[in-house]
């Protein structure tokens, strides 16, 4: 195998590693409370750190095997692997709006970073290095700071993933510095360099974990991926002595690569914008639907509870009646049977004035009945 194969097979390798990393990343980021250090508990995330390291890694080692021209065009094929990707593993679809935005971004950034060429190796001067510290560090804190006052989860995502490429590019800026001036008898003097690209990095890693809240995949990915080696270029070209090919036409040709990059991005910033929006109304809706059906649930109970305790003061009731009718009919048993025993008795019973009897002459008449309280059986002692 040639080294240029070598190094395109390495370059494709690395540019998997980066996109399953960004999966995983996504994933944690949808499935992690919102909090600073919830990610750091998480086994997923720190696999994705180590396929992150590993992709730079093998990066790396492609560089040293074949040209820039050909191994950092084939790095933004990261955005193209990871949507399948997304699509098989996590089932994260990515409709056709998002898969144009994700090709116009690749594309232009592949067209962008094979019109840039080096003359030769050169490192930043102490003076240089100061500067780009200082300025990179100041459009982080700028970006970032947009980021917290942007309400828009798709604008505040790419608000963070720009922040992030800004810090993986300068990383690389101080990386090839240490590369070009690597001595081993004067370690010291690569320490500063050394500390900017472990600082960079981890900002890098942690402000697009945050990107990838509530925005996707596509946006943040993209985002981070072109920001990245542009910031490098303009570093370069500013810097250590890089530049595009083939003079004006090829600054010329940069500019619409930018440009076609450009329109990419924003249309995978609109994409996730609008998928987000859906999700929150379906979310929204799901939510709705559930409320409703507990209170559903609860009106129902409450109905249950009132019919039972009608049920138990109806049945109360009708206890009530037929204990006192119950006891009116003993009462009036009662009464009935001391009569009857009263009537069984052997004292005989008088007359206590005699009922006056009826003439024959006056039985044509109407009989004449007695006052009340003219007969009465009394007991004869």
């Amino acid at each position: 195998m040639t080294s240029f194969a070598l190094s395109v097979l390495l370059a494709l390798a690395s540019a998997v590693c980066y996109a399953a990393g960004a999966i995983l990343q996504e994933h944690v980021a949808a499935t992690t409370p919102r909090f600073p250090s919830a990610p750091l508990r998480r086994g997923s995330w720190w696999a994705a750190v180590t396929l992150n390291g590993t992709g730079a890694v093998l990066h790396v080692i492609a560089l040293a095997y074949g040209p820039l021209s050909v191994v950092q065009p084939l790095g933004a094929l990261t955005i193209v692997f990871a949507l399948p990707m997304a699509a098989l593993f996590v089932r994260r679809r990515v409709g056709a709006a998002g898969w144009r935005g994700a090709v116009l971004a690749t594309a232009g950034l592949a067209g962008l970073l094979s019109l840039t060429g080096s003359s030769h190796a050169q490192a930043l001067a102490d003076r240089e290095r100061i500067v780009v510290t200082v300025v990179t560090v100041c459009v982080i804190a700028v970006l970032a700071g947009a980021a917290r006052w942007v309400a828009v989860p798709g604008v505040r995502s790419v608000l963070l993933a720009a922040a992030a490429g800004t810090a993986f590019g300068i990383s690389s800026v101080f990386t090839k510095n240490v590369a070009v001036e690597w001595n081993w008898g004067a370690l010291g003097d690569a320490l500063p360099s050394l500390a900017m690209i472990g600082l960079l990095a981890s900002s890098g890693v942690l402000l697009s974990q945050a990107s990838y809240r509530g925005a996707g995949l596509a946006s943040p990915l993209a985002t981070a991926t072109v920001v990245n080696p542009v910031v490098a270029a303009v570093v370069g070209i500013a810097a250590l002595g890089e530049h595009f090919r083939f003079g004006a036409p090829g600054a010329l040709l940069a500019l619409v690569a930018a440009l076609i990059a450009s329109t990419g991005l924003v249309m995978l910033t609109v994409h996730g914008a609008e998928a987000e929006a859906r999700r929150t109304a379906k979310a929204g809706a799901a939510d709705a639907a559930e409320r409703e059906r507990v209170e559903r649930t609860e009106a129902a109970e409450v109905a249950g509870e009132l019919e039972e305790s009608e049920r138990l003061d109806t049945a109360g009731a009708t206890g009530s009646v037929g204990t006192a009718e119950t006891a009116d009919t003993a009462g009036k048993g009662g009464a009935v049977r001391a009569i009857g025993a009263a009537g069984a008795s052997d004292v005989p019973l008088r007359i206590a004035r005699q009922i006056p009897r009826r003439s024959p002459a006056a039985r044509d008449e109407p009989p004449v009945l007695p006052d009340c309280g003219e007969a009465m059986l009394q007991p004869h002692g």
